[in-house]
Order: C-alpha cells, then sequence, then structure tokens
C-alpha cells in the first residue's frame, strides 16, 4: 500500500534572507514567507477542492514550520499534529552565524565541515549521519499510520534534502545538486520501505521569489 506524503518548506524566514543558521532556533516567518503561506493554502484548498486527497497534517513544532502549515490544515479543518522529529538539523555551536562567520570563529570546525563526512557534528551539534537517521525514524510512524493516504509534512530544507537522497540513494556524502525552496511542494511516494518522487521543488503556486536552502561559502 502505497502512502503519499506531500514534504513543505517552510516559508521564508529573515535568517533565510541573508543565509544564517536557524537549525533549532525558533525563528519566525518573516512577511514574504507568511505571503508564501498564504498563496500554499490557496494551492492546498484548491486541489483538495478538485479532488485530491489530504487526509493529514503534520509538522515540525518550530514555528517556521507552525507557520506554514496554519493556513491550509486550518482551511481545511485538519488538525496539525506536532513531531520534534521533523526539526531542522541541530547545529549547535554553529547555530546563528553564517558560513564566513562559522569560518572565522571555528576555522578548524569549518574545515571539516566542507570535507561532507557524515560524522561530523558541529561543536555541541548533530552529524548529518545522526541527523538523516532521525528524520527517517520520524517519517516511519507517518507512513505507517496512513496506508494508501496522502498526507501533508511540514517541516525544513535539512529534513527535505534527508527525504530526497533516501528516495534516490544519493550518499550523505554527494553534494547537493536539487532544490529546496521556501514553500516548494515535493512529493514522495512511500511503498514497502522505498520511497520515490513523484514531484520535487513545485512553486507553481508561487508568485513571488522563492530562496534554496543554500549558504554562503568562504571564497
Amino acid at each position: 500500500m502505497t502512502t503519499q506524503i506531500l514534504f513543505i518548506r517552510h516559508g521564508e524566514t529573515d535568517w533565510n534572507s541573508i543565509k544564517r543558521i536557524q537549525g533549532h532556533i525558533d525563528i519566525p516567518l518573516n512577511a514574504h514567507g507568511f505571503m508564501q503561506a498564504g498563496q500554499l493554502a490557496a494551492r492546498v484548498v484548491r486541489d483538495v477542492k478538485a479532488g485530491a486527497r489530504l487526509d493529514a497534517v503534520y509538522s515540525s513544532d518550530l514555528q517556521r514550520a507552525q507557520q506554514t502549515a496554519h493556513p491550509f490544515a486550518d482551511a481545511l479543518g485538519l488538525p496539525m499534529q506536532l513531531s520534534a522529529g521533523l526539526r531542522e538539523r541541530w547545529y549547535g555551536a554553529f547555530q546563528g552565524h553564517d558560513s564566513d562567520e562559522i569560518s572565522q570563529k571555528f576555522p578548524d570546525e569549518y574545515v571539516e565541515w566542507q570535507t561532507r563526512d557524515p560524522g561530523f557534528a558541529p561543536p555541541g551539534g548533530e552529524s548529518q549521519r545522526a541527523f538523516y537517521h532521525r528524520v527517517l525514524h520520524a517519517v516511519e510512524p507517518i507512513v505507517a499510520a496512513h496506508p494508501d493516504g496522502r498526507v501533508a509534512c511540514v517541516a525544513h530544507g535539512g529534513v527535505l534534502d534527508c527525504i530526497y537522497r533516501f528516495a534516490m540513494g544519493v550518499s550523505l556524502q554527494e553534494p547537493r545538486k536539487w532544490p529546496l525552496l521556501n514553500c516548494s511542494m515535493n512529493i514522495v511516494d512511500f511503498d514497502k520501505g522505498a520511497a520515490s518522487v513523484v514531484a520535487w521543488g513545485d512553486i507553481a503556486h508561487l508568485s513571488t521569489d522563492t530562496s534554496d536552502d543554500g549558504l554562503r561559502k568562504t571564497a
């Protein structure tokens, strides 16, 4: 039985626009992000009225994800179920800094970070490998609870990256070549422990610009 999940990255925050790492810091949407969330909600509601199913809404418990999910969940009368497992990666001491600042404050750790070693964890933070498994463990019970269902999960760029890598069989060390856009729709089917990407980076509902989850890098 196939479970389809509509993975949505939260709308824009002020820190997204300046490429500052948020991680678990609970940054709200900015005015542009709320506008994106409204446009997303209009699309989801329109699709449901046209016959698309939506059985449940899940969200990271960080407010930028909740603020993105609320408009369409409320419009459809669906309760929003929160999951700490859908949070962004815990970046420890890197949180609150952009890439240039990290290179200055943590030069040795910055160099190791750039090697893309999945086992590297920022000081006090979470490794990419641990994050990846945390995300998959958070999605497993959602899939199990909705056999043959269709649900929405509003989360973060890093979470979407983990899902894409799992579905496409891409290693954690491979540089990212796929978009992780604010308020984008990313549809993935789960069946018998495997996943497949149905659609990725869909922003047809947005009339305003949207940004990717990249970070500035020191040359």
